[in-house]
């Protein structure tokens, strides 16, 4: 796969976590300090929206435990099919709630355009101890706390075991194997495929990137270092590309009728996804109960590892005068077993949190017969533990993610491929940083 002269490509980026050198990129538009520090003396009454499942049930239930504040929860869209709009025309218009849902890839966007306050003094130091490092590294940027993390999303390999065992294909451990699985299935079945290519989710594609080792942003001082050529990338786009051409994945729209029909129908018969995706499955295909089986995701020599696909965080808004009370409730939904109880007893969520000392609550609540009692909140436990550090997002996720998704659209055999969709996806990013006034080198 061709690549652009070394003289345009970043060095590729080894540090573990952005350095709070980066203040400046990050948060020259950042916003104000909202309330006080200090706990609100009476009653307080906060908005929330969101749109992940069991968000009500857990709403209802702090609603329920709590005088001081009480909680007004309004459901939108998720945040790539118009969530994030909405929230950011809310702030624009003054109107925004005091806490938002924000997935760890939209919230450098987020507070790089002052949308956000800072939590460090409510949020501290001790409570981000008990959290997965990996996540409050995600939501720490320029050495200031500006969310809580909800959960961690590691990657997972959701399969029918029941049609694994028909066709007598193994499950893949590398992704050697998973080619060879795909070429055994579509010999066993015509119609039937081992995965889906996602061509409206480039999040799937860089968490499989984020996996191998790639590192597509670094802020560094005052400038942003772009790299999407770097060697893990261009290796996992010439093997999507690989299996696109020979037809032994499928491609459609992620949650579309096209894709839920094919699982409903067994053409196809595996899902790689995240650790959230065990609840997915769960809700939208219940027929299946004790079919479906986890692997972890195949990795590329042998080596345990995993990306982070998704993952949800709880921000509080510029404007909000109600910030402690805000984080109070925020921390109450991501480090009380009463928090994630609630949501998970919705019976359509398997949130794996980023409180590690209460996953074996998540795991004691979700009830795990769909999977044939298969243990899966250990097997989630070891792929989060094995999330490659050091990935940062950018702050134009929007436009990045935007035209890649574009460009993946066009891709067919003989035309545009991967490999043209992230370097669109790089093009655009850099413009719309040089946009911003901001300094950037890719």
């Amino acid at each position: 796969m061709p690549r652009r002269p070394r003289s345009r490509r970043i060095t590729r980026v080894i540090a573990a976590t952005v350095a709070a050198t980066a203040l400046a990129v990050l948060t020259a538009c950042g916003g104000g300090d909202g309330d006080t520090a200090a706990k609100p003396s009476g009653p307080v009454t906060l908005t929330f929206w969101g749109w992940a499942k069991g968000s009500k049930d857990v709403v209802d239930a702090f609603n329920a435990s709590h005088e001081d504040i009480q909680v007004t929860f309004e459901e939108i869209p998720s945040g790539t099919a118009g969530g994030y709009a909405k929230i950011s025309n809310a702030v624009k218009a003054g109107n925004a709630p005091d806490l938002v849902s924000i997935e760890y890839s939209s919230l450098p966007e987020f507070v790089s355009s002052g949308a956000l306050q800072d939590i460090g003094g409510e949020f501290t130091e001790q409570d981000r101890a008990k959290l997965l490092p990996q996540a409050v590294q995600l939501t720490t940027l320029g050495g200031k706390s500006w969310a809580v993390p909800f959960d961690a999303a590691p990657q997972a390999f959701f399969y029918r075991k029941d049609l694994f065992a028909k066709y007598q294909v193994a499950v893949p451990t590398t992704w050697d194997e998973f080619k060879a699985a795909a070429e055994k299935v579509k010999k066993a079945d015509a119609k039937a495929r081992i995965a889906t290519f996602f061509p409206d989710d480039p999040t799937t594609f860089e968490a499989m990137a984020w996996q191998a080792g790639a590192q597509w942003f670094k802020a560094e001082n005052d400038t942003w270092k772009i790299d999407t050529t770097d060697a893990a990338t261009t290796k996992v786009a010439a093997y999507w590309q690989g299996l696109l051409d020979a037809d032994l994945v499928h491609k459609n729209a992620s949650f579309s009728p096209e894709w839920t029909g094919s699982l409903k129908n067994g053409t196809t018969i595996g899902y790689l996804g995240a650790s959230w995706g065990a609840g997915v499955l769960k809700g939208t295909l219940p027929e299946q109960s004790g079919k479906w089986a986890v692997a972890p995701m195949p990795n590329w020599n042998g080596t345990p590892a995993s990306g982070m696909l998704g993952g949800t965080s709880f921000a509080v808004t510029k404007d909000s005068g109600k910030k402690a009370a805000a984080v109070e409730f925020a921390e109450w939904m991501s480090t009380t077993e009463a928090g994630v109880k609630a949501r998970i007893a919705s019976g359509t969520s398997s949130a794996f949190p980023a409180a590690t000392a209460l996953r074996p609550v998540a795991k004691q609540v979700f009830d795990a017969s769909y999977y044939g009692g298969q243990d899966i909140y250990a097997l989630f436990e070891q792929s989060g533990a094995s999330i490659a550090p050091g990935w940062s997002w950018g702050p134009t996720t929007g436009t990045t993610n935007t035209t890649i998704k574009d460009q993946f659209g066009k891709i067919a055999k003989g035309g545009p491929g991967i490999t043209d969709a992230i370097k669109a996806g790089h093009d655009a990013t850099v413009a719309e940083l040089t946009k911003r006034g901001l300094k950037v080198e890719g």
